[in-house]
């Protein structure tokens, strides 16, 4: 990490000179402050579209122009290295956040009233991946949760009712599969796909503290995993018959055309399937991993944060855009539209589709996703990917417990 930190404060130096030359293009020609914001989703395109819209009507001397590229995590990577970060981003609470946080090249908002709204277990969460650093660097603004979608429509055709416990789960799956129906819609085409169950799975076996116990020698892969191992591969007996052959975007529009009774996702994929087929009753629970009910939490993080380059030129002009997006109508209304759940005090999620995990926020039975705690390096959802290929287990707990270990030996 200290090389790392040793490399980016290089760049920033260089990108101190070129600091005048870019002041000429954070102006437009109409006189107006220019403004980026950059994101990480392309779900969230046209949310944002109509919030800023709504920003620049009551500020008309402030443009601010929304980024949302493609690739957008190795966009920002490669942005990065030609130290030219955005002004302000929206990006996911998690490993690469904690990385750019690390790095030093954030505002700091603890000293300043954007946090006042934010609830605590949210920025604690934060805080943690930025825990090389003193300070908040990002705001939490929407959170999300790993969910099981459901056809309601099928669900009534099968008699079930959410299920409460990982036996009670495989019989409905078993049920669906003897009836020649595909239980779940596996998109394992995106790697990253595969870590909504895993991550489901993982959160609520993998042992309290389990990345500070890995970096201390005190856990491993190959003794806390094999049990999450085991139970991914039981799921991957319920799908369909190309797994690998279908990505996100085809799972969201064949579950929306019927294709499937569950599907294994974010929360954020409902209103893609509602685009796509608004007609189609959906309901979600939390995935029961364990017969006891009471252990088997929902996992949820920081969706989406809010930050801003710490070398912003205009950074009074890019607070108040901030500021008017933690207002309770722009979350309300985030939080609607997008069908995911506010970091912020007071704002409630009140969509009937998510009737099924208000109870995990109402009762806190809630766990973080472990990937968030691994270094990024390691790229674990090719390596998962691979995994329910081969199904070789052995092998692949003990490269992840290498690959983990030769990144935590780089620094």
């Amino acid at each position: 990490m200290l090389r790392k930190r040793l490399m980016y404060s290089v760049f920033l130096l260089i990108g101190m000179g070129l600091l005048t030359s870019c002041q000429a293009e954070n102006t437009s020609s109409a006189g107006k402050v220019k403004l980026e914001l950059f994101s990480n989703k392309s779900e969230n395109v046209k949310t944002f579209e109509g919030l800023i819209a709504e920003f620049e009507k009551k500020n008309p001397a402030i443009d601010i122009q929304l980024n949302a590229p493609p690739e957008a995590d190795t966009v920002l990577k490669t942005r990065l290295v030609k130290e030219d970060m955005p002004d302000m981003l929206a990006i996911g609470g998690n490993g690469s956040y904690g990385e750019l946080a690390n790095a030093g090249i954030f505002y700091d908002f603890s000293k300043t009233d954007l946090l006042n709204q934010v609830k605590p277990s949210y920025l604690e969460m934060i805080n943690t991946l930025s825990n090389e650093q003193s300070g908040t660097y990002g705001i939490p603004y929407s959170t999300n949760a790993n969910v099981v979608i459901y056809n309601k429509e099928k669900f009534q055709k099968y008699g079930f009712d959410a299920p409460k416990t990982w036996s009670e789960f495989t019989e409905q799956l078993e049920k669906v599969k003897q009836a020649g129906d595909v239980p779940i819609y596996f998109t394992l085409k995106d790697a990253w796909t595969g870590m909504i169950p895993w991550n489901s799975i993982a959160g609520n076996l993998q042992g309290e503290n389990f990345a500070e116990k890995k970096r201390k020698g005190e856990a491993s892969f190959e003794k806390n995993y094999s049990e999450v191992a085991d139970k991914m591969l039981t799921l991957l007996e319920y799908g369909h018959k190309n797994n690998y052959g279908y990505g996100y975007a085809d799972g969201n529009k064949a579950f929306a055309n019927g294709d499937g009774v569950f599907y294994l996702q974010g929360n954020w994929a409902i209103p893609e399937i509602q685009k796509i087929n608004p007609e189609l009753e959906l309901g979600v629970f939390p995935l029961p991993v364990t017969d006891q009910p009471d252990q088997n939490n929902l996992v949820s993080g920081v969706d989406v944060l809010l930050t801003m380059n710490k070398d912003i030129e205009h950074p009074e002009e890019a607070k108040k855009f901030l500021a008017f997006m933690l207002e309770e109508k722009q979350s309300k209304r985030y939080i609607e539209e997008q069908k995911a759940f506010s970091a912020l005090e007071g704002v409630i999620q009140e969509d009937p589709v998510m009737e099924g995990i208000q109870d995990s926020f109402k009762n806190e039975q809630l766990t973080g996703f472990p990937d968030h705690s691994y270094p990024r390096a390691i790229r674990p959802e090719g390596i998962i990917q691979e995994f329910l290929i081969s199904k070789n287990k052995e092998a692949f707990l003990r490269k992840m417990d290498r690959e983990w270990d030769k990144v935590q030996n780089r620094y």
